[in-house]
């Protein structure tokens, strides 16, 4: 019966949603955290009856005749809308509040771009993410730095043992993106860039709709736990429901065998 395998691709669905409200609720303390929701879409239908045909010489059919064939999940989009604020006072702690991106340097040379800026010094006295990764532009921080200040505009300066007056080290730029949800992520709270996302408008953060940097503080996830409980029960649900469907289908053709 077709209904076994309509039912069939409602399971599939249910349980991909399921995976992405785990991933969400498993991410919920993790820094600049996104959450994701499932996209769903009709499969095909079978025409057995087109709307508009005529019925007669003067008359036609109101409305079409057409059996569905199922669902599936044609993307998983990332929601970029700000995390709570964590206030760490480390100072090289930096949240970005708006929008934007840190942009890194990964091992094979490309860029990947993260909101995660808890941030620490290399043995170089580079500037680089909790993995390693090289902060771009790149900035040194030099040794014995008595303090360290970040401005709301991705100025970084620093009072350096035996002078008075801070001296400006560099400055933080961000990314930004036409279509954020159409970064790749990657793991390691890193994202790449993909066709889908556009080219990144690299700059200083509170300018051009970037958001500003706030120092000593760190973006905490945007996933809601109470809402993620519910889509979890929703989904839970929605799986039974198409379980019943087969079992039904199920019984019809045992019926049909027992009795034909």
């Amino acid at each position: 019966m077709e209904s076994l395998w309509v039912a069939k691709t409602g399971l599939d669905a249910q349980q991909t949603r399921m995976s992405v409200v785990a991933n969400n609720l498993a991410n919920v303390n993790t820094t600049g955290f996104k959450r994701a929701r499932p996209v769903f879409e009709d499969l095909l239908y079978q025409n057995r009856g087109q709307a508009g045909a005529f019925t007669s010489q003067i008359t036609k059919n109101p409305t079409g005749y057409n059996v569905g064939t199922g669902v599936r999940v044609v993307a998983t989009e990332k929601t970029f809308t700000q995390g709570s604020s964590i206030n760490t006072g480390n100072s090289l702690d930096v949240m970005i509040d708006g929008r934007g991106f840190f942009q890194v340097l990964l091992p094979d040379g490309t860029l990947g771009y993260t909101r995660d800026g808890s941030f620490k010094v290399d043995d170089q006295g580079r500037l680089v993410t909790a993995g390693g990764y090289e902060v771009q532009p790149s900035l040194t921080i030099p040794q014995a730095v008595q303090s360290l200040s970040i401005g709301r505009d991705g100025t970084v300066q620093a009072v350096i043992p035996g002078s008075t007056d801070p001296v400006t080290l560099g400055n933080i730029q961000t990314a930004d993106f036409l279509n954020p949800a159409g970064l790749q992520p990657r793991g390691q709270n890193l994202y790449v860039e993909t066709a889908a996302s556009g080219v990144p408008q690299l700059g200083s953060p509170d300018i051009e709709g970037r958001g500003p940097l706030l120092q000593g503080s760190l973006e905490g996830s945007n996933v809601n736990v109470v809402e993620e409980l519910v889509a979890m029960i929703e989904t839970q649900r929605a799986y039974e429901m198409n379980s019943k469907a087969i079992s039904t289908s199920e019984q019809m053709l045992q019926y049909l065998n027992n009795n034909l």
